[in-house]
């Protein structure tokens, strides 16, 4: 199949974290950052391979569209900031309820600033832990 001028690829079914045991072993193990758009847990796998995502977005962020909106946006985001997380690591978004206003408002760009700035915090985390 070829791919389409314009469209990016896409990010394998490997990279998402889909069974509810995967988002239990990150939310308990997991190190937490959060701003006022998200809450970003990660936790590092025994194996190496791409980060994988799992997103978790509540109805208090609103209906099934504005729900998927923001899931589409924050998968989005996620595959254009990824390069900043290392190899091996099992990360869930949990979407605030402001997320719908920031997406709203500024679409993807809010949702992957607030998500780059998550992601750059946790590498100063583990920059500074010195393991």
């Amino acid at each position: 199949m070829s791919a389409r001028p314009g469209v990016t690829a896409r990010r394998s079914k490997r990279g998402r974290l889909s069974r509810s045991a995967e988002f239990d072993r990150v939310f308990r193990q997991g190190r937490s950052l959060a701003n006022r758009v998200l809450v970003l847990y990660a936790f590092p796998r025994s194996e190496e391979g791409e980060a994988r995502l799992g997103v978790s977005v509540s109805r208090r962020v609103g209906g099934a569209v504005e729900r998927n909106h923001v899931k589409r946006l924050l998968r989005e985001a996620f595959q254009l900031e990824s390069e900043g997380l290392p190899p091996g690591v099992d990360v869930v978004v949990v979407a605030r309820p402001e997320a719908r206003a920031v997406a709203e408002r500024d679409g993807l760009e809010g949702i992957r600033a607030a998500l780059a700035e998550l992601i750059a915090r946790a590498r100063e985390r583990a920059g500074g832990q010195g393991r």
